[in-house]
This record gives structure tokens, C-alpha cells and sequence, in this order.
């Protein structure tokens, strides 16, 4: 059995990219049903706010010291990145709200065999669909749609279920050695920063399995383009 741990935020462009390409590799790999794959949570921005007031452009250059011109070379950066995997990016109507509370639900779904669907229904909404996902009404909607109770969604977000899971997971980022996401950590062994290119996680994935080939073949490839807490570079 393998088991890949992936840490990363619904409000990060690459970790969306990575996570497409990743499941793409696995979905053709023929040990599948051999992998676990667990979602970690991973704040970008803790700071961000629960609802914004500002343009997209306005938001991004202010917390990425930048002006808004380059930020909106950078959004088309991403977009043309995320076509590259047949993903539609919406950086026009994009909200970049805190994505604390959406983790909370992301775990709590874990609890049902659900964190999956909640994972891409929610990075969906983020890029595309310009949902706020720090506004309880959304969450539960979102929820909805990939077969979570709504009450029980809304209680868990009004009394603060699942904190301490999501704290945990952001502290344990730190102790693995997660300096920016997404960040795939297998058996425990091994890590794999940034969103590479589908062909690289097939051959860690066949690497994995094997296990005959050298530590340097897995970390042979540069580091994908990621996101950490300052910037998204490629």
C-alpha cells in the first residue's frame, strides 16, 4: 500500500493544477486501488478576510507587494496554466477569502468518505465559479451538492467543529518540511513540492511501487511551480 499525503489550499492556483495532474497519473496507474491518498490542510493566508472589498487585481498586488499590472500578468500566468489541465480559471470574479472554515468542512466530510468530492467541488467554486468560501451559506450549498447533510454542515461551522484537526494539520505541515504547496509527502519517505507534470507523478508512483530505483530518480526533477505564503511562482 501506498500512501501519498497532499497538503495543500482551496485558494491556491497550482495546488488545483497539481492535484489534476496528480489524479490524472493515478486514475491510469495500475496499482490504484493500492493508494491511499489523504487531503492535509494548508493556509496560504491565514490573514485573509471573510469577505472582500476590493478588486481581484487590488487584493492580489497588496498582499503580494506588487503592483495590480503585474498581478494581472500573474493571474493570466495561472490561467494559462490551469488550461494546460482543462481548467477554467476566473481570476474576473475570483474571491480570495479565507478558506479556514471550508477546511473544517473539507475534515468533517473526511469523516463520511467525502473529502474528495469536497476538495474539487470547493476548488472549482474558488476558481471558476468566483464563490466566496469563507460565507457559511456557500459552504453549505457546495456541501450539498456532493451529499453532505446541510444542517449538520451549518452546525459544524457555527460551533467551530473540526479546529483543532485543522490546526493540527497546518502545525504538522511545518514539522514535514512543507515550505509551500502543493506538497505530496509518500509513506512518509519521500516529498514531492509543487505541481509537476503528470509523466513525473507516474514515475513516482511506479517508483513507489517498485521500489528498486535510487532516492535521487524521485527527486531528480526541479521543484514544480508552487505557492507558499509570500507568492505563486512558476
Amino acid at each position: 500500500m501506498i500512501k501519498i499525503e497532499l497538503w495543500s489550499d482551496f485558494g491556491c492556483p497550482f495546488c488545483y493544477i497539481g492535484k489534476t495532474r496528480f489524479e490524472s497519473a493515478l486514475n491510469k496507474f495500475a496499482h490504484k486501488d493500492q493508494v491511499e491518498v489523504v487531503y492535509k490542510a494548508y493556509l496560504l493566508n491565514p490573514y485573509a478576510p471573510k469577505v472582500m472589498t476590493t478588486s481581484p487585481a487590488e487584493a492580489f498586488a497588496k498582499g503580494h507587494n506588487m503592483s495590480e499590472a503585474q498581478a494581472k500578468q500573474r493571474f493570466q500566468m495561472f490561467i494559462d496554466n490551469a488550461k494546460t489541465v482543462g481548467l477554467n480559471y476566473n481570476y474576473d470574479i475570483i474571491q480570495m477569502t479565507n478558506t479556514y472554515d471550508a477546511h473544517r468542512i473539507a475534515k468533517y466530510a473526511n469523516t463520511l468518505g467525502l473529502e474528495p468530492q469536497v476538495t474539487a467541488r470547493y476548488m472549482k467554486a474558488y476558481f471558476t465559479e468566483g464563490k466566496n468560501l469563507a460565507d457559511y451559506d456557500v459552504l453549505v450549498s457546495l456541501s450539498e451538492e456532493v451529499g453532505l447533510d446541510g444542517a449538520k454542515v451549518r452546525k459544524v461551522l457555527e460551533n467551530n467543529e473540526y479546529k483543532e484537526e485543522v490546526d493540527f494539520q497546518i502545525a504538522e505541515a511545518r514539522q514535514v518540511g512543507v515550505q509551500g504547496v502543493p506538497f505530496f509527502v509518500l509513506n512518509r519517505k519521500y516529498g514531492i513540492s509543487g505541481a509537476q507534470q503528470e509523466e513525473y507523478f507516474t514515475q513516482v508512483l511506479e517508483y513507489m511501487w517498485n521500489e528498486h530505483k535510487e532516492l535521487h530518480t524521485i527527486e531528480g526533477a526541479e521543484s514544480g511551480p508552487v505557492c507558499n505564503d509570500e507568492s505563486c511562482e512558476l
